[in-house]
């Protein structure tokens, strides 16, 4: 399997080539389009911020090419994020527009900001999530670092709660996104990425 991980220039990817590579796959980090074209599976990833991302993927002429994408593609982070219609970090910033959801600042009351740390995800029925968590229980625990999310939404497909609920993994056809950290949830993480990938 032709596994590639995008390379946005924004996020840290050797976590995740690792964590691939644990599952017996060589990925390839790319932004050369005829590979990314030629993959059966892409992953998505992003650190930073989503102005910093877009402007980055613009830069390199990649939002074309992700969204023509019609094999599986898994945002992480703010790689679900960018999945998008926009954002209102920094002023607000137009995303991919694959999702039809907008990304916004948690509201957690007094509780500190990023959610950082390790909470419970809950899934839905949905088709991706039934493939993207299965074997996983419901409220099983995964690993986030963020400030932003998308609000619970018609493309939901599993929710967790910090402060407010909000959508921890969100799909349309055949993009989808987790806002967690599979690649630093440990066996949990690995079986969503397993699931993915195809593997059982």
């Amino acid at each position: 399997m032709r596994v590639v991980i995008l390379d946005t220039g924004t996020a840290n990817l050797t976590s995740l080539a690792n964590a691939v590579k644990r599952l017996g796959f060589e990925p390839n980090i790319t932004r050369d389009p005829e590979a990314i074209r030629a993959a059966d599976r892409i992953f998505l990833p992003g650190v930073g911020t989503a102005r910093a991302a877009m402007d980055e993927l613009n830069a390199r002429g990649l939002p074309e090419l992700i969204r023509a994408a019609t094999q599986p593609v898994l945002g992480i982070c703010l790689g679900e994020q960018l999945l998008g219609r926009q954002s209102e970090e920094t002023g607000g910033v137009d995303l991919l527009n694959l999702i039809p959801a907008d990304v916004r600042e948690l509201k957690v009351g007094d509780l500190p900001l990023p959610h950082m740390g390790w909470n419970r995800v809950y899934p839905t029925d949905a088709p991706q999530a039934k493939l993207l968590f299965k074997g996983i229980p419901a409220g099983d625990w995964f690993y986030f670092v963020h400030s932003y999310a998308m609000p619970v939404n018609p493309c939901t497909i599993a929710s967790a709660e910090y402060g407010e609920p909000f959508t921890a993994a969100a799909a349309r056809d055949n993009f989808m996104g987790v806002q967690f950290h599979p690649e630093r949830s440990g066996k949990t993480g690995a079986k969503l990425l397993a699931n993915f990938l195809g593997v059982d």
